[in-house]
């Protein structure tokens, strides 16, 4: 009944901020602590992280998925971090402070992003043709045109994949989805 009534929905949407409450009202109902388990598993699997060296992940913010599971795999860890209005690239350390929008970021000094080769990256929803929704900002789709070597990943669950989202012109699409 649920899944009938957000079909519904999804057929009146016209725009992004309508996605974004769609997408925000699905993770509520969703156990995020099993479904990050289980896509970080399929995250293991998946052949660009097996082969990648420097990985960026992102901090989890509440009700989002969580996949520091994989910082106990031998690879270089890096996570984002707000300069300005523009996020930088930093390796990940024990050593943690609040940010701008309440998320945590490293204290070690920012890297150039070419050194990455696999970005896992944040998104409220994805579509078939691998446009994804952020929180609307921006910061993603201007750090990933910077992103040249690294394969952009999103990884959700299978509920907050639609057919088609709304995308303009300086959204910049991902390379692979990865879903449960």
């Amino acid at each position: 009944f649920v899944i009938h009534l957000n079909l519904l929905y999804i057929k009146k949407m016209k725009n992004k901020r309508d996605y974004r409450l769609l997408a925000k009202n699905i993770r509520k109902n969703l156990d995020l602590v099993k479904l990050s388990q289980t896509l970080t598993k399929t995250i293991l699997q998946d052949v660009d992280f097996i082969k990648a060296n420097h990985v960026m992940i992102y901090y989890p913010l509440d009700n989002e998925l969580d996949f520091r599971g994989l910082l106990a795999e031998n690879k270089n860890f890096y996570l984002p971090k707000m300069d300005g209005n523009s996020l930088v690239v930093c390796p990940y350390c024990d050593e943690l402070i609040c940010g701008k929008f309440n998320v945590m970021e490293p204290c070690s000094e920012p890297v150039n992003p070419d050194i990455l080769d696999f970005v896992l990256v944040p998104a409220l929803m994805v579509d078939k043709n691998c446009n994804r929704l952020g929180y609307g900002a921006g910061y993603y789709d201007r750090f990933l045109k910077k992103c040249i070597n690294a394969v952009k990943v999103v990884a959700l669950p299978k509920e907050l994949l639609v057919d088609l989202l709304p995308f303009d012109e300086h959204d910049v699409k991902v390379d692979k989805i990865l879903i449960n």
